[in-house]
């Protein structure tokens, strides 16, 4: 059995033109391996809003699947009895402190715990909170400022940054957070990019858009390096 997590650092349904679904939700469906999945839309880290709810609906009943939602502000404890049985979890936008105090209020983090380790096929997916999630820190705006923040899952090992190119702050906060230690190595992702690992290894980097990025920053004693080594990843365009 095979565990799926596709971290986005931006793009998808979230971010294209009027909410269609793009090639990175195409890849998430095709990981899977079924031919009509249940896909759970987890809208924690933007509040439940109803607004990007609808969205998620109208992108992926357009492309066959079942659907069903995780809502934590009204009916949570029978939305998250439901959890289990998805096929695939897509964790959406916002802010990730509030999703991980949620999830942790309300076992979130043990059933996908649970899904992770029960032996059997699971994707998770998430477009930047979203995914920043799934690892153990990340460089968030959650708290306002960009900041370096080691609260996340720890299903993946290691750091994550999203929108990389779409935000100047960005690329040098990450970078200073991985050279003074604050944040363990980890990638940096641009909108449109996403990183895709199998059973918690790092397979391969994608995107739906020619031109995004992604790189893997690791912290450096070498005195050439300013305490950080970026390298950039081959990207697959989908």
């Amino acid at each position: 059995m095979t565990s799926h997590i596709l971290a986005m650092g931006g793009g998808g349904f979230s971010m294209s033109t009027r909410g269609a679904p793009t090639a990175l939700d195409r890849y998430i469906l095709d990981l899977s391996g079924k031919s009509s999945p249940l896909v759970c839309f987890a809208p924690t880290a933007a509040a439940d809003d109803p607004v990007y709810i609808n969205r998620f609906l109208a992108a992926y009943s357009a492309l066959g699947v079942r659907t069903m939602v995780l809502t934590l502000w009204q009916g949570a404890a029978e939305s998250v009895d439901r959890l289990g049985q998805a096929d695939v979890v897509l964790s959406g936008g916002g802010s990730t402190a509030n999703l991980m105090a949620l999830w942790r209020a309300h076992g979130v983090d043990h059933v996908i715990k649970q899904m992770v380790n029960r032996g059997a096929d699971v994707v998770l997916a998430g477009v930047s909170a979203g995914a920043a999630c799934w690892f153990a820190g990340s460089l968030t705006d959650a708290f306002g400022d960009l900041r370096a923040w080691r609260g996340g899952l720890g299903l993946l090992p290691g750091s994550f940054c999203p929108h990389f190119d779409g935000e100047p702050d960005r690329p040098p906060a990450y970078a200073q957070a991985i050279a003074s230690g604050v944040l363990p190595s980890g990638y940096a992702v641009d909108d449109g990019a996403a990183v895709h690992f199998i059973d918690g290894r790092f397979d391969k980097a994608v995107s739906e858009r020619e031109g995004a990025q992604v790189s893997r920053f690791t912290s450096s004693n070498s005195p050439t390096a300013a305490g950080v080594l970026r390298d950039q990843l081959d990207v697959e365009v989908l």
